[in-house]
């Protein structure tokens, strides 16, 4: 991703943020290898850092999933809560069309289509973080929200979507 790729991503992210009424910080970070890096980047534990996934589903409309770090998407659970029976994920050049961010970077905020988001139950778990990490479009920068605001900037839908990784 080149500077003005980055700085129209974070744009994006921040206006939308403004736009939802929801208070972000972006954080400047290094290149990360893994979920424990990236959390540690964000000054938060592995398990406050959310994966945004793109889902398709049969119908070609898609949702976002967000699902903490050490947990994998429930399938089984998702289509339950959508009442459909068969989702997937898409090719990484879908995501692309529907979010405008590369795989690894893809957050709700800013995404080129607006679609409904799920967040994972475990989120919620006592003590509920302070703030969660998102992508933020960028491969330099994380993102920092608190879980509440998030649900309520994007009426976003609480469910348990997950499974232990």
């Amino acid at each position: 991703m080149n500077k003005l790729q980055s700085d129209e991503a974070l744009t994006r992210v921040t206006l939308d943020a403004s736009r939802r009424n929801i208070p972000i910080e972006l954080v400047p970070r290094q290149k990360v290898n893994s979920l424990e890096e990236a959390a540690e980047a964000l000054g938060i534990q592995p398990a406050h850092l959310l994966k945004s996934l793109v889902i398709k589903k049969s119908d070609d409309t898609f949702v976002f999933a967000l699902i903490p770090g050490g947990r994998k998407l429930d399938w089984a659970k998702l289509r339950s809560q959508l009442g459909v029976n068969k989702l997937s994920l898409p090719e990484k050049d879908v995501a692309w069309d529907v979010t405008h961010y590369e795989s690894g970077t893809i957050t709700p905020f800013g995404s080129h289509t607006v679609l409904p988001v799920f967040i994972d139950a475990s989120v919620f778990d006592e003590p509920v973080p302070e703030h969660i990490g998102l992508g933020s479009g960028d491969r330099g920068h994380g993102l920092l929200v608190r879980p509440n605001d998030l649900v309520t900037g994007f009426d976003a839908t609480i469910a348990d979507i997950s499974a232990p990784a």
